[in-house]
């Protein structure tokens, strides 16, 4: 599903050249739930950027589905965010003026009519098991629901990789566990790749494989469990 090689990423700081990734390989299976550790500043973030394509590598290759989106145009990148990528993030980002449903249906509204892509947004809020609260808006939504409507938003379109940055860390320790298996159970379901970046070890024990993250390099990996 994702192949990744001697990928480089490099920022200007003035005149400091900051190496973000230094030179990444990587192989990661279809249907695979993985899970990156490692401090702040080793490049987790970035890596997920690149793999989504929101961020321009300085050198090397990724390769998502045996497509090397390293070489795609802005215009064939975006297509591929919104076809073949789900992305969730620790902040959420709801539309607080759009209830749950609505917040859902903007990415099918993109390639279906209103009605069906309605109905797809029904059907991923029972399959996160927050369909109750389909026409109520963020406000009126615990942490926990907000974050199930934001994973519903990113497998409404049915990506073939879902990348989650810091999916629990606005959550209690009980409520974000509950989650994860959401998300796992999802995984092993539909055989959607899930690639989640973190800073909490206890995360690991529901993945399938760790890759551990430091100084921009990978200097580990392992099963999960």
């Amino acid at each position: 599903m994702v192949e990744i090689d001697s990928l480089v990423k490099d920022y200007q700081s003035g005149v400091i050249t900051v190496h973000a990734l230094a030179g990444i390989d990587l192989k990661i299976k279809k249907g695979e739930f993985v899970v990156i550790l490692g401090p702040s500043g080793s490049g987790k973030t970035t890596l997920l950027n690149l793999i989504g394509g929101i961020d321009i590598h300085t050198s090397g290759s990724v390769r998502v589905n045996s497509r090397e989106i390293t070489k795609l145009t802005e215009k064939q990148l975006t297509e591929f965010r919104k076809n073949d990528v789900g992305f969730i993030f620790q902040f959420y980002n709801l539309i607080p003026t759009l209830t749950a449903v609505e917040n859902v249906e903007l990415a099918p509204q993109l390639n279906f009519s209103r009605r069906t892509a309605f109905q797809k947004s029904m059907e991923m809020l029972k399959t996160v098991k927050i369909a109750d609260k389909a026409h109520n808006f963020p406000s009126q939504l615990s942490g926990g629901e907000q974050q199930r409507v934001a994973i519903a938003r990113a497998l409404v379109k049915e990506p073939k990789i879902v990348l989650a940055d810091e999916p629990t860390g606005n959550l209690d320790s009980e409520t974000g566990e509950h989650v994860l298996k959401e998300m796992l159970r999802i995984c092993k379901e539909k055989g959607t790749t899930f690639l989640i970046v973190t800073h909490n070890v206890a995360i690991s024990k529901l993945a399938d494989y760790i890759i551990y993250l430091k100084d921009g390099q990978v200097f580990g990996t392992s099963k999960g469990g």
